[in-house]
C-alpha cells in the first residue's frame, strides 16, 4: 500500500465533510448511506460517520453517477 493510501485511510475513516458543488435536494439522504445533507453558499455539505474506506468509495461513486462535480473530501473536525 502507497503512503498516500495510508493517509486516505488514517484520515478519512470516521467523520467526514464532502462538499459537492450546487445544492443536491435533501430527499437524496437514503442514497448517501445516511450522511446528513446541508449547504454552505451554494455547495451541499455531506457530513457523516464513514465506517472504511469502501464507505467512502461507495459514497464518491454515488457523487459521481449523478454526475455532481466533487469539490473537497475532508476530515470533519467539528463538534456537533
Amino acid at each position: 500500500m502507497t503512503e498516500g493510501n495510508n493517509l486516505i485511510n488514517k484520515n478519512m475513516k470516521g467523520k467526514t465533510k464532502i462538499k459537492i458543488q450546487g445544492h443536491l435536494d435533501k430527499k437524496w439522504k437514503n442514497s448517501f448511506e445516511g450522511m446528513n445533507i446541508s449547504y454552505e453558499g451554494d455547495n451541499t455539505i455531506l457530513t457523516g460517520n464513514l465506517k472504511d474506506e469502501a464507505h467512502m468509495h461507495g459514497v464518491l461513486n454515488q457523487i459521481r453517477d449523478l454526475n455532481l462535480k466533487l469539490i473537497s473530501v475532508n476530515p470533519d473536525e467539528t463538534d456537533n
